[in-house]
């Protein structure tokens, strides 16, 4: 049977995910932590039946290659150079601090100071798998705290480089650093331009001679080839595996075909990045856990504290409004798998024992567990810091004089100007109707301000801030942000205002629809479902389906996810 142990292990391994990430979606937990426990419950450490370790670790890595080439394909390289102040300021910031706070606590607990810098450098890199897929979850892939996640990361995972280079230091080898440093660093700065010289000129060429065969199968095979190629080269020449599978789908962001390339990954992306939160549970080992909870869990929370207040503290350096940065610092609370990467050559070359690997594996994993629910303190910390002394007051200076309180009426308040609010915003200017927005990203007040647009900066859940908005005298609220707690708490606060304004938010899932609906929202709109109807449209329409009943066939399927039929003012079905 050893010639389908592979085929046994993944059928096991998405098994026990499937089941595991239902539990948990029915308790109201992210799915990520049903795959983690399901992991556990086949590993090495538990009873029953058990998975092979190895392939279902080598499975992940599948996962891991195309959630990050799906992350750059997303991205292109004019915003990463966007990026790139923000990434390098706060990587430069953090992983120093980080890096000391973790030898510190090594210190505390007694380790040796070459162990508790190691320790250190596991500290500062954490998991952009985790935190991106936290914020997928979230509908928030492209929002402003996933774009500072992305960056970042990029930053840890080259600081990887060094740090596996100076390990052997630790252990006494001093003979050859110099040499070693400088050979891993120019491996990986030629690793760099080449992935982006060589990608740049031979990818889209190539996109574009294989898409002209007209063979969805072989574009398929040539989107793989390409994602999985470069990250195991990038991983060959002594980068991380993730950040050249994000290199090679920044390259092809660049090509004509970045949209196709797109839809054809993402099948693969969710099916194999769900193995690598398995594998992280069959990492578990329950007895070690217990002998040493003491430790784990002072380790743990001095990791997610200090670790919150510094990247927090990074990003706001580097320019950030706060509810970003405390987004983003929330979801890089936590350490990465890459710090399995630097302990196991710790262990390797003698400068932490079996029971410190250990130790820095529960802390990482319990660090990951824990974080889904860090994300839920997102609404509470991100009031907390805006009364941080000189918060408000640096980004209030950035949006520039404080606006005065409106006296139009009848009016639309936009919550939000990103690329949907900017669209309703746009809309509403080609008709010549009154509008207002309250945006918290301070540049983007400045500017809208600068074009004669009337803006206010700060939270849109703030009563204060929708008074000056003349909520109470506008005709509609339009709230486009993904984050549900704001859409909430701005969607109550404006019913409450004003019991007659008309309230349209956007779900980021089909689950959060209910929720909207009970906070006093009129219309809900939810963008993958809308872009599902419009296909079917489209599609009804060519197949020579009339107008009128492709609408009527649309509005009652929009009535049933929506849960309109039945409500007041609604027509039934029998009606429709």
């Amino acid at each position: 049977m050893e010639d389908v142990g592979l085929i046994l292990d993944l059928v096991l391994a998405l098994g026990v995910a499937l089941v595991g990430g239902s539990v948990a979606q029915r308790l109201g937990q992210p799915a990520l932590l049903g795959y983690v426990v399901a992991g556990f419950l086949i590993g090495p450490n538990t009873p029953g039946p058990q998975a092979n370790l190895e392939r279902v670790e080598l499975l992940a890595n599948l996962g891991v290659a195309f959630l990050m080439f799906a992350l750059g394909v997303e991205f292109s390289f004019n915003e990463m150079r966007r990026m790139q102040r923000i990434a390098l300021v706060t990587g430069g910031i953090q992983i120093p601090l980080t890096l000391v706070l973790g030898t510190l606590a090594g210190i505390a607990i007694g380790w040796s100071l070459p162990a508790a810098l190691l320790l250190g450098g596991a500290f500062a890199i954490s998991s952009s798998i985790v935190a991106l897929k936290l914020l997928l979850a979230r509908g928030e892939g492209t929002s402003p705290q996933s774009r500072a996640v992305l960056s970042l990361s990029v930053v840890q995972d080259l600081s990887l480089v060094p740090m596996l280079a100076i390990v052997p230091v630790l252990s006494g080898d001093t003979a050859s650093l110099a040499t070693d440093l400088a050979r891993s660093l120019l491996t990986a700065i030629i690793a760099l331009v080449a992935v982006i010289v060589l990608g740049t000129r031979v990818v889209p060429p190539i996109l574009y001679v294989v898409a002209r065969l007209e063979s969805r199968e072989l574009f398929l095979l040539t989107v793989v080839v390409i994602a999985l190629g470069t990250a195991v080269a990038s991983e060959t020449a002594g980068l991380s595996l993730a950040l050249g599978a994000f290199l090679a789908g920044l390259v092809v962001s660049e090509s004509e075909f970045d949209s196709h390339v797109l839809s054809e990954i993402i099948p693969l992306r969710d099916l194999f990045s769900t193995l690598f939160f398995v594998a992280l549970g069959m990492l578990i080992e329950p007895a070690f856990l217990i002998e040493n909870i003491g430790t784990v869990l002072v380790l743990v929370a001095v990791l997610i504290l200090g670790k919150l207040l510094i990247t927090g503290g990074a990003f706001l350096a580097a320019g950030l409004d706060h509810r970003t940065t405390t987004l983003s610092a929330l979801a890089m609370a936590q350490i990465g798998e890459f710090s399995f990467v630097l302990a196991g050559v710790g262990v390797a070359e003698g400068v932490i024992d079996r029971r410190q690997y250990g130790l820095i594996l529960e802390v990482a994993l319990v660090s990951i567990l824990i974080a889904p629910s860090l994300l839920r303190l997102g609404p509470t910390l991100v009031s907390v810091a805006a009364r941080l002394p000189g918060v408000a007051g640096q980004e209030a200076a950035q949006a520039g004089p404080e606006a005065e309180p409106t006296s139009i009426s009848r009016h639309v308040v936009i919550c939000g100007y990103g690329r949907v609010g900017s669209e309703v915003g746009e809309a509403l200017m080609r008709r010549g109707l009154r509008f207002v927005v309250i945006e918290i990203n301070p540049a983007i007040v400045r500017g809208l301000r600068e074009r004669g647009i009337q803006a206010f900066y700060g939270d849109a859940a703030s009563e204060p801030l929708l008074l000056r908005a003349g909520i109470e005298r506008a005709r509609t609220l339009a709230v486009t942000s993904a984050d549900l707690m704001i859409a909430q708490s701005a969607a109550r606060t404006a019913r409450r205002l004003n019991p007659s304004i008309d309230v349209v938010t956007r779900a980021a899932a089909g689950d959060e629809v209910e929720i909207l609906r009970q906070a006093g929202v009129n219309e809900v709109v939810q963008p993958e479902f809308e872009a599902g109807l419009e296909i079917v449209r489209h599609v009804l329409r060519r197949q020579g389906v009339s107008a009128r009943e492709a609408t009527m066939m649309l509005t009652r399927r929009r009535s049933a996810f929506y849960g309109l039929i039945g409500e007041p003012g609604r027509p039934s079905e029998d009606e429709r």
